[in-house]
């Protein structure tokens, strides 16, 4: 593949769909558009609150919501598609000893350099792919999310999905979170219940550029 076209592709948004188009009822929280959020900076790249996604990826959500609708629930998303630029923010910060503002909140337990060694921040992230999502599961009785005993992108080994340190109620609520994703064709990772990925994922080695917003779906 040429340099030309790599640039091409990685810059090309056509198999791109908004997530919200397909499952009008998600629930969106876009951490790295906010503040909140392990750097404690809008991220690069991310220039309006939506989730994007793989065409492929969105429908294949749809089915996962529909599933959770019937079982009183709803999907909540923290993070889709994500820029390469975004993530060379990740690791620009990483660099950056001294900016450690967040620590409290999203990695108490570590040192920031030991994110990237333990693989809680990877250099080149699936999400630029555009088929892994980031979410959990909201109740529609009483608003809240279920409790998963950890918060999204809280860096420890209590994110891990199958760590046992957690309460009953807990693992059975990452269990159920896990079991609708991979009924429906996503992979979990092993650090942190949240994450999935298209197992048949349309793109496995294209990692995009463009910048998460509306106007790339329209070019």
């Amino acid at each position: 593949m040429s340099i030309d076209y790599q640039k091409q592709a990685a810059n090309d948004a056509s198999r791109f769909v908004l997530l919200s188009d397909y499952v009008p009822g998600v629930v969106q929280e876009i951490r790295y558009y906010s503040t909140y959020n392990f750097v404690g900076d809008r991220i690069d790249g991310y220039e309006e609150p939506i989730a994007l996604l793989t065409r492929d990826a969105a429908r294949a959500l749809k089915v996962v919501s529909n599933q959770a609708n019937v079982m009183g629930y709803r999907l909540k998303v923290f993070d889709a598609y994500r820029p390469a630029r975004a993530v060379r923010h990740f690791v620009l910060w990483g660099i950056e000893d001294l900016d450690q503002r967040m620590k409290p909140f999203f990695y108490p337990e570590l040192e920031k350099q030991d994110l990237f060694r333990l693989g809680y921040i990877a250099s080149k992230s699936s999400h630029s792919r555009g088929s892994t999502i980031d979410l959990t599961l909201l109740d529609m009785a009483t608003g809240k999310e279920l409790n998963m005993g950890s918060p999204f992108d809280y860096f420890s080994e209590r994110s891990h999905p199958d760590c046992r340190e957690v309460t009953e109620e807990q693992y059975e609520n990452r269990m159920r979170l896990q079991k609708l994703m991979t009924d429906n064709g996503f992979l979990p990772i092993d650090c942190e219940w949240w994450h999935f990925t298209l197992a048949d994922e349309p793109f496995p080695d294209t990692y995009f550029e463009f910048p998460n917003a509306l106007d790339m779906l329209k070019r």
